[in-house]
């Protein structure tokens, strides 16, 4: 079937075979008819896996929460997530998040005394180049230093746990046994009646229409109220779980806008191929490919590099899915092919494309708004909530009740973007598009942004440039920081000049060397330039320290 697709001519042949998937289990609302209460600690709004992971630990703690959904359970995106959840990332923070994770979900099934989703069957990173290799090892090595344990596998050893990998396409496989997935709509049922039973209650078909807020007497904004179409709820703490209505939810309270935008994200369910039950999920980054396996079929998906960016998505959606695109989507069957040959030759019996979140720097926005007093975020997932939201709910329930998270938190915290970033649109989206595309790609450090450059200039831009004066091999001849000079009235620090002048400084111990170069460069390039030494007449001070701003402030 991945071969009919690809073939030009019998497209629609293959299309008939491939019709979206729909889900028709929702979860009982046991509350749907009822008045909501007139009031609670914290008020949860959105159904999906982030808010029943939030109310469950808050739940836990004996708060007093309640979750208010506008439809039901899992119906926003929720429901159609693909559902993996690895153990392993490049941060210690993400790593720490993935390990209470896996450990809610592993014992969620003793919580609530039934099966609630989670199979530990593993998964395995794929690695095509030497730089991926190189990656591979630094994760290896992050997980033994705290205690994820993962094997690097040759192809031929990493093929006998996944018989349809072709061993020649490859280099190495790193194996990680804790790796696994959750199904989304049985994890959400576990946690929300979990939660009951700590006394957290869930409102479905309950869309708010308003949260309400006063001024204290600082003159800040403070949450007071949750406005329903069931009734009020008087509260001081509202978290907005509403993903890709994330948005929305911000404006009821006077934020007018998030970081997010919603993309189009997709993978396909395979026919059933019985030598890949119990085998592990499959990670091959530079293809950005993934293969979750569900029992004797699997779900093939990735990110592509021109995905299909949505400007908004409707309040009225529910257990929605788009047409896939396959001319977008295509790339991700060739990868498959080329990984797994014989996927190559099976059929396709559903497609799976509904909206998703993606922010600007690929982490989920989460903590306290800056603006709105008792308003906290929980969203910005990126298609990462069913492996991330589970963590996350932890620091979010301590964040919530003493002020602040356990963890380090400072990667997802909403407040690491300014009012400036987050009131450019086009930024947002630039940024958010780019963070999409490179998922996959390996992050290095020091590395530079493409999308949303030159979206503001400081008061200094373009007026100084620290930089390395380089010679023609590249090598550093010299660490300088240069001014741009106007020609003034003649006295030493505006000196009288045509075209354009400039100040450069340089460190006193280089200064010689410095100077001896730039004049080398000036006449062996014929330049009609001339350089003066002012050392002696003008000096520089170098103040250093952390109190420097309120000492250099005295002199502005």
């Amino acid at each position: 079937m991945f071969k009919l697709i690809r073939d030009t001519g019998i497209r629609a042949q293959a299309l008939k075979y491939l019709k979206p998937i729909k889900c028709e289990r929702t979860l009982a609302a046991s509350t749907s008819n009822q008045e909501v209460v007139s009031a609670a600690d914290v008020v949860i709004v959105g159904g999906g896996i982030a808010g029943s992971n939030l109310l469950y630990q808050l739940a836990k703690r004996g708060v007093n929460a309640v979750l208010l959904e506008r439809a039901t359970i899992t119906s926003g995106t929720t429901w159609h997530t693909g559902g993996l959840v690895w153990s392993l990332r490049p941060s210690d923070l993400e790593v720490n998040l993935l390990r209470d994770s896996i450990s809610v979900y592993s014992s969620l099934q003793n919580e609530v005394e039934d099966y609630a989703g989670w199979i530990n069957n593993g998964g395995m990173f794929i690695s095509r180049s030497k730089t991926r290799t190189q990656e591979y090892m630094r994760l290896h090595t992050l997980g033994n230093a705290m205690g994820i344990k993962s094997e690097i596998l040759d192809p031929n050893e990493a093929q006998k746990l996944f018989p349809l990998l072709d061993p020649s396409v490859f280099q190495m496989a790193l194996y990680v046994p804790t790796d696994g997935t959750i199904d989304p709509t049985m994890a959400c049922g576990a946690l929300v009646k979990a939660a009951s039973k700590y006394g957290g209650k869930v409102y479905e078909n309950c869309p708010i229409l308003d949260i309400h807020y006063s001024h204290n007497a600082l003159g800040n904004k403070e949450v007071t109220g949750v406005y329903t179409d069931k009734g009020i709820i008087k509260t001081k703490c509202v978290v907005n779980c509403g993903g890709v209505w994330g948005p929305r939810i911000a404006r009821f309270a006077g934020i007018p806008s998030l970081p997010l935008v919603p993309f189009k994200h997709a993978y396909v369910l395979c026919e059933p191929t019985p030598e890949i039950r119990n085998c592990p999920n499959i990670r091959d980054h530079d293809t950005n490919l993934y293969i979750k396996i569900q029992g004797e079929t699997c779900a093939v998906g990735g990110y592509e590099g021109n995905p299909h960016m949505l400007d908004q998505v409707p309040d009225n959606l529910q257990f929605h899915l788009y047409e896939l695109d396959w001319d977008i989507f295509g790339v991700h069957l060739s990868s498959a092919s080329s990984l797994c040959p014989k996927l190559g030759e099976v059929g396709i019996k559903s497609t799976i494309c509904g909206p998703e979140s993606f922010t600007p720097d690929h982490k989920p926005l989460l903590g306290e708004d800056p603006n709105l007093y008792g308003l906290y975020h929980n969203c910005g997932y990126n298609s990462a909530g069913m492996m991330f939201s589970a963590g996350c709910a932890i620091q979010m329930a301590d964040w919530i009740i003493s002020g602040r998270p356990s963890l380090n938190m400072f990667t997802f915290d909403i407040r690491r973007f300014t009012p400036a970033q987050m009131s450019r649109a086009h930024w947002m989206r630039e940024s958010s598009h780019e963070a999409y595309v490179l998922n996959y790609s390996i992050v290095f450090p020091h590395d530079e942004k493409l999308a949303g450059r030159d979206a503001s200039h400081d008061a200094l831009h373009q007026e100084v440039v620290y930089s390395l004066l380089l010679n023609e091999k590249g090598g550093v001849e010299a660490d300088v920081t240069v001014s741009i000079l106007d020609g003034g009235s003649g006295q030493l620090h505006e000196p009288i000049f045509k075209g354009r002048g400039y100040y450069v400084v340089t460190s006193g111990f280089n200064a010689n060397h410095t100077l001896a170069h730039l004049r080398r460069i000036i006449q062996t390039r014929k330049l009609r330039a001339n350089i003066t030494d002012v050392s002696k007449q003008l000096c520089i001070l170098s103040v250093q320290g952390p109190n420097r701003y309120i000492h250099f402030n005295k002199f502005i």
